[in-house]
């Protein structure tokens, strides 16, 4: 079996090391495409450097636009060129699906999509528009699949990486709570690029200062000297573990009493570690108008809508206010039994306990690939 496989983000190379891993056990395969580190350890032999595709945002895209569109092409004529079994791409879809309908408008080439649009959430015309030059999805939550077929494709719930995490020990979570004292421990976790950090992080140190308990800050990647820069003023003067420090980080993450932080997949990272939460985020105006025009759910807590319950409070946008967050997190503190059950139910219903999301995602790669050579 060969597979072209195309990765554009460090989130995407850990999806596809694990689907890599997943089809070597199930069958004799050889790979063809781009992707990182990860990818490249599990026999990959990256066509160029997977960080050329990891741009985000308009200011970023923009002077990049050129050379990313002739990566497009040339993606596109080495699958026409190599023809493989299947394309699988992964998530950055601004690049991957470009590439897919190029591949799809000059070939019967089966393309998979690893990682469906968050049509629930908005722009619920994205999966039609997929649907011309994708055939096969793979989702990352039990909600998606039904969005995905009624636009036309096929797509298969193969569970969330999250559930394959390491976490700490007890053991560990305790050493580190002993070194933190007595009183509670809350986790700030104000995000992991600069413009979410610059505009939460005001607001963080606010809120938390009237909360009684020792806040902790693991500090994400990139962002390190600035999260020191904006906390320093802070009233409640938190303790940063600096982000090569992964085992502090996952000890902190499970020893938490309560955590406060930005909206994204941190809600599942915390879920898995059984660590109740608060979520407050904001974004740039105009963005907070668009968003809040198209938004088709009442929460965009992941927790909240894998275990349809909206019992983690949100405080997003002109909500996003230090006194109503502090309330917040004094009742959660008070009473996270709610949350645990919730937390509980999002990580049974993401996988957990069973067959690893990798080898789920390559089995129904190749029940497709099978199903469609079957029908021909």
């Amino acid at each position: 079996m060969r597979v072209f496989v195309i990765a554009g983000e460090a989130s995407g190379d850990k999806l596809g090391a694990a689907l890599m891993a997943g089809l070597k056990v199930l069958t004799d395969v050889s790979f063809d495409g781009v992707g990182g580190d990860l990818m490249q350890a599990e026999g990959l032999v990256s066509r160029f450097p997977m960080d050329e595709l990891s741009v985000m945002g308009l200011a970023e895209i923009l002077p990049k636009y050129r050379a990313l569109k002739a990566r497009v092409g040339e993606m596109a004529d080495a699958v026409l060129e190599t023809k493989p079994d299947v394309l699988i791409t992964i998530d950055a879809p601004e690049f991957s699906l470009r590439v897919a309908k190029r591949v799809k408008a000059a070939s019967t080439i089966r393309t998979v999509h690893y990682v469906a649009p968050t049509v629930w959430a908005w722009r619920a015309g994205r999966a039609a528009k997929m649907a011309a030059h994708v055939d096969h999805v793979l989702a990352l939550f039990p909600f998606e699949p039904p969005l995905m077929r009624v636009a036309g494709m096929r797509c298969d719930f193969v569970g969330h990486p999250v559930v394959t995490d390491e976490i700490a020990t007890a053991a560990e979570a305790q050493a580190f709570r002993a070194d933190m004292g007595a009183g509670p421990l809350i986790l700030a976790l104000p995000g992991s690029r600069r413009g979410e950090v610059t505009r939460l992080a005001h607001r963080f140190g606010a809120a938390l200062a009237n909360v009684p308990g020792q806040v902790v800050l693991p500090a994400a990647p990139r962002v390190e000297p600035l999260v020191r820069e904006l906390t320093a003023g802070w009233a409640k003067q938190p303790i940063i573990i600096p982000a090569a420090d992964t085992a502090r980080k996952r000890a902190a993450f499970r020893a938490a009493d309560v955590a406060l932080a930005a909206s994204g997949t941190v809600s599942l990272e915390l879920a898995a570690n059984g660590t109740p939460m608060v979520i407050a985020y904001d974004m740039a105006w105009l963005s907070r108008v668009i968003i809040s025009r198209m938004l088709l759910v009442d929460t965009v807590t992941l927790v909240n809508l894998v275990s349809e319950t909206r019992v983690v409070p949100e405080f997003i946008g002109k909500a996003c206010q230090p006194d109503a967050i502090s309330a917040a997190l004094q009742a959660v503190l008070n009473a996270p039994d709610e949350q645990q059950a919730a937390m509980a139910l999002t990580m049974e219903r993401l996988g957990q306990g069973g067959e690893a999301p990798g080898l789920r995602a390559a089995r129904a790669v190749m029940d497709g690939l099978f199903a469609s050579k079957a029908s021909i």
